[in-house]
């Protein structure tokens, strides 16, 4: 496993961020295709033994329960000093007014529980799921800079937004002396490549480390275009995200896997991991291949002609994923 600084921090993490969406009870939530405990176990020891030191959930994973499962599954496997714990706030964890966004009280009351979850004081990046229209965008960069202040927090992050918004976000901690968000969390892969124009060099510009989600295109880039899967039969959002026209991508991936004799997951993130701006994309994990896959690609060097022939077919998308 290779390290690098996250942005421009003093963190180093592993060039794969195991994403743990994929673990948590199936009747809670709405993931219906996620592993539940005795299943999940056993993935995230891999990851471990694969030298993954970086470990991506949110509060709403699962209502909470993937949360519960990475925090049990991490204090029995491994150092807390020795690990990266990331995890999330923003989206609706209960029924009511304040039962999400990115309030003060929102933010102080979901640290508190999500450290509960876990088990653990303190997480190493804490990130805002989405930008929240409806708080204004002091009252949220002023709560996250206490957390840090008190100790429950070690760093902070965002996640997909406009690039004029995270640059807001940005002015405004530097203008008032608060804690900087240190990276982005964004849609961004061979089929989706629109953070390209503007965020990506905003985070390049800024030293923000760039953690990408979704980096297989939930799963398309990893199999023929027609194939349905579980999940893929399921998952009303990713439904909504690529195009038909995306399918010349596809099959340049699984032309270049045919030609190398690999996975075609190797292909699609082994030219992830070649962007100059990407510290690790965020990998979900339901079989040990998936893991396998994940940890060869940071070693697999794509040729200038491979990554001509995977990026030569790219259309124009509409901004999703915010």
């Amino acid at each position: 496993m290779q390290y690098v600084k996250l942005g421009s921090t003093g963190l180093d993490v592993s060039r794969i961020c195991l994403g743990c969406m994929t673990y948590g009870e199936p009747d809670r939530g709405v993931h219906e295709w996620t592993l539940g405990e005795e299943a999940a176990r056993p993935l995230i020891r891999q990851a471990l033994e694969a030298g993954i030191n970086f470990f991506d959930t949110a509060n709403v994973y699962s209502d909470g329960t993937s949360e519960e499962i990475v925090g049990r599954t991490l204090r029995d496997f491994a150092r807390r000093d020795e690990i990266v714990l990331a995890t999330k706030v923003h989206g609706r964890m209960r029924p009511g007014p304040n039962g999400g966004g990115l309030s003060r009280k929102a933010i102080m009351s979901e640290i508190d529980h999500s450290l509960t979850r876990l088990g653990t004081d303190y997480v190493d990046l804490y990130q805002i799921h989405r930008y929240d229209h409806d708080t204004p965008v002091e009252e949220t960069m002023e709560a996250l800079h206490d957390l840090v202040k008190a100790g429950k927090v070690r760093y902070i992050g965002a996640s997909s937004m406009y690039a004029w918004e995270f640059s807001k976000a940005q002015y405004t901690a530097d203008r008032y002396g608060w804690t900087r968000f240190v990276s982005m969390q964004n849609h961004y892969n061979l089929i989706y490549r629109e953070e390209e124009r503007e965020m990506l060099p905003l985070c390049a510009d800024q030293g923000v480390g760039v953690l990408p989600w979704s980096p297989l295109a939930r799963g398309r880039l990893t199999r023929d275009w027609g194939a349905v899967t579980e999940r893929s039969a399921n998952d009303t959002f990713g439904s909504r995200l690529y195009l038909d026209s995306d399918r010349s991508i596809v099959e340049a991936v699984g032309r270049i896997a045919a030609e190398r004799e690999v996975p075609r997951a190797r292909i699609a993130l082994a030219w992830l991991l070649h962007r100059a701006t990407v510290t690790a994309p965020i990998v979900g994990a339901a079989k040990p291949q998936h893991l396998q896959d994940a940890v060869a690609a940071v070693e697999l060097e794509l040729t200038d002609k491979e990554i001509e022939e995977l990026e030569r077919p790219y259309a124009p998308h509409a901004i999703s994923g915010h």
